[in-house]
């Protein structure tokens, strides 16, 4: 497999079956979310107990995504790819056919585990398939994958789950990710053998470098900022905007459809210009958010907020998870790792504080408050981490 890619050429075609892997994996991280009154009514459960399959998912790639990055180094890459999907199936397996609730928490945080060891690994192939010219635009179109289980997977898992019930879901699920593990396996190439042996010492050495923690700080930030007025953003549509109820499952599709296109422009933008996209993106966000504030009374401009906030909250990812496997040199797993471990720590942090925030007198302009503030602070990593970058290139 080349690993440089012309700048007028084609991307590997590995960088789409990637792509296709973080799709079956964002789908069964969100699609929960459309289903839960199914799986609480079947399970004989609080639909808010059932609401723990969610946190434990969100846990289980916070604290798993590293650990499994560390405890899979010294594998060959495509078969940590195979094997993550395997336990992926199983996992779905095992929640589809049984009715003990631990045992459903169990496997969706094992599940968890697998989908991070996933993102973090496709994370560093995507970018060394496509060469470092090309790596934030290989990345883009690989996490465009999750993005785009937002427009498609999870409102056809949540239809699926009313249609043939929620089990279903999780069948077919499984059933995906067991020729996708065959078709990973065969189309990621074998690590070359002139590469050095991986060493967990050389990797946590290389995480030395303070430009990779800047780069993690603003991982958890533009996650936290995002999804902190996207998790409540029904009240945010029911209550301020006066929208019905069956007009939010469109307004978050159009937020996944920018969320998209986001992650793939930036990516492909950013391969030249990533600071521009980053400081871009972070101003528009901080702008999108406090207009939404500010404006979520009127129905029309709302949903258009909403699907920018998609468009330039999630149009950094993909240069950021690049800047930490660049920073990191001899790091790439553990630092695509610990993004993926910065992005989902943001999002749980960003949420909470989103949710006191709805209950206080706020209500639920609330949310979108907090992210506007979460969003301002994005500004101190990358003013910090371009003036370190000026600093090498004068020295």
């Amino acid at each position: 497999m080349s690993t440089t890619v012309p700048s007028s050429g084609r991307l590997p075609f590995v960088i789409y079956v990637l792509a296709a892997g973080v799709f079956l994996m964002g789908t069964t991280e969100f699609v929960v979310a459309g289903i839960l009154p199914e799986i609480a009514h079947d399970l004989g459960i609080p639909v808010a107990d059932a609401g723990l399959t969610i946190t434990v998912f969100a846990l289980g790639m916070i604290v798993g995504t590293p650990t499994m990055a560390i405890l899979t180094l010294t594998l060959p890459r495509r078969t940590t790819l195979s094997l993550a999907l395997v336990v992926y199936a199983l996992g779905h397996v095992v929640v589809a056919s049984s009715t003990s609730f631990p045992l459903i928490l169990g496997a969706r945080f094992v599940t968890a585990l697998a989908t991070g060891a996933f993102w973090a690994v496709a994370a560093v192939v995507g970018a060394k398939s496509a060469g470092s010219a090309a790596s934030s635009r290989a990345l883009g179109i690989v996490l465009g994958g999750g993005m785009l289980a937002n427009v498609i997977g999870v409102p056809l898992g949540a239809f699926a789950g009313q249609v043939i019930g929620w089990r279903g879901t999780f069948w077919a699920l499984a059933a995906l990710a067991v020729p996708a593990a065959v078709i990973v396996y065969r189309r990621v190439a074998a690590d070359p053998g002139s590469a050095p042996a991986p060493s967990v010492r050389a990797e946590i050495a290389s995480l030395r470098d303070g430009r990779v923690w800047l780069v993690l700080a603003g991982c958890g930030i533009v996650c936290g900022s995002s999804l902190a007025a996207y998790s409540f953003i029904a009240p945010l549509l029911t209550t301020n905007s006066g929208l019905a109820t069956a007009a939010v499952p469109l307004v978050l599709a159009g937020y996944g459809v920018g969320a998209f296109i986001g992650s793939n422009l930036g990516g492909r933008l950013g391969a030249h210009r990533p600071y521009a996209v980053l400081f871009v993106s972070t101003t528009a966000t901080f702008l999108v958010l406090a207009a939404l504030a500010v404006f979520s009374h009127i129905p029309v401009v709302t949903i258009a907020l909403v699907v920018l906030l998609g468009l330039f909250g999630m149009a950094t990812n993909p240069v950021l998870i690049g800047m930490a496997v660049r920073y990191a040199a001899h790091a790439p797993t553990l630092a695509s790792a610990l993004s993926t471990s910065s992005f989902n720590l943001g999002t749980a942090v960003g949420s909470w504080l989103a949710g006191f925030a709805l209950e206080s007198a706020l209500g639920a302009t609330g949310p979108v408050l907090v992210g506007t503030g979460i969003a301002a602070l994005y500004f101190v990593p990358l003013t910090l981490l371009l003036r370190k970058e000026r600093r090498r290139v004068n020295a």
